[in-house]
């Protein structure tokens, strides 16, 4: 029991220091649609994954990286709104996932636990996907940090100092499909985008630099992990909502904590 224990607390972790600061950039550029969309794609990942016979988590982040391509090509068309091809797309990757699970009844597949999460059946296996990604993403962040605050601060401006923003829009949303694919198992496909954006938006205001909120909201993240896995673990919950549950207080405390009056010096 405790080593599944760790093993959840592990993966949680590892899950929550990456999403703080590719969760800074979609409160920034206003991408939580987006990473509905994605997260929903993640589903479809996991038919393709069981009907191919491939690795469940190598089937999520290809299908999560495909999307992620025709969502930039499709965006690049006029006679559609960019909110109505990411609502079309999210439902209808949705649908396909669950019907295509359909077609493979022999294989027994927990749709509940992708669907919310299922963080206490973290193996060893998942570990490494989450780490091993996870360094290759913070690595690529560090490298590229300075053009992707530029672009989601103005992109004009940016292409003007010499940013090359297709790639580095492409390049963010392929980092934010790796996380979703790796994260799937701990929040589930419903509730993923929720612990990329709310510790972001919790420390929005409580960060003075664009670098501090980024690690504030890995922090938040963490925090959240720690508390949902507690309240799980003591009151038999969900695993996955607990933790997005955790980040919601956490954000309603820092939200009301900002409306209190201060006050007045001397």
């Amino acid at each position: 029991m405790i080593e599944i224990l760790l093993r959840a607390l592990l993966g949680g972790l590892g899950i929550a220091l990456l999403s703080g600061p590719l969760g800074c950039f979609m409160v920034w550029r206003r991408m939580s649609y987006f990473g509905d969309t994605l997260a929903h794609s993640a589903l479809l990942g996991v038919t393709f994954g069981v009907l191919f016979e491939i690795n469940l988590n190598l089937a999520i982040i290809l299908c999560c990286v495909m999307i992620a391509l025709a969502l930039v090509m499709l965006q690049q068309q006029r006679e559609i709104a960019t909110d109505t091809l990411l609502g079309i797309l999210s439902h209808s990757s949705l649908a396909l996932g669950i019907v295509g699970i359909s077609f493979a009844p022999e294989v027994r597949v927990d749709l509940m636990g992708y669907l919310f999460g299922d963080l206490l059946s973290v193996s060893r296996n998942d570990l490494y996907w989450i780490y091993g990604g996870g360094l290759a993403i913070l690595l690529v962040l560090f490298w590229c940090w300075r053009p992707l605050l530029l672009m989601s601060l103005h992109e004009e401006l940016a292409e003007v100092e010499g940013v090359p923003v297709g790639r580095m829009r492409l390049l963010l949303m392929v980092m934010i499909s790796v996380v979703i694919a790796v994260a799937m198992k701990i929040v589930g496909v419903l509730l993923i985008t929720s612990l990329l954006l709310i510790p972001a938006a919790t420390v929005r205001h409580l960060a003075r630099t664009p670098e501090r909120m980024a690690v504030l909201a890995s922090l938040t993240g963490c925090i959240a992990v720690v508390g949902g896995l507690a309240l799980s673990y003591l009151l038999d919950t969900a695993t996955g909502p607990s933790i997005v549950l955790c980040a919601f207080l956490l954000f309603l405390l820092t939200f009301f904590f900002q409306k209190l009056p201060r006050p007045r010096p001397g």
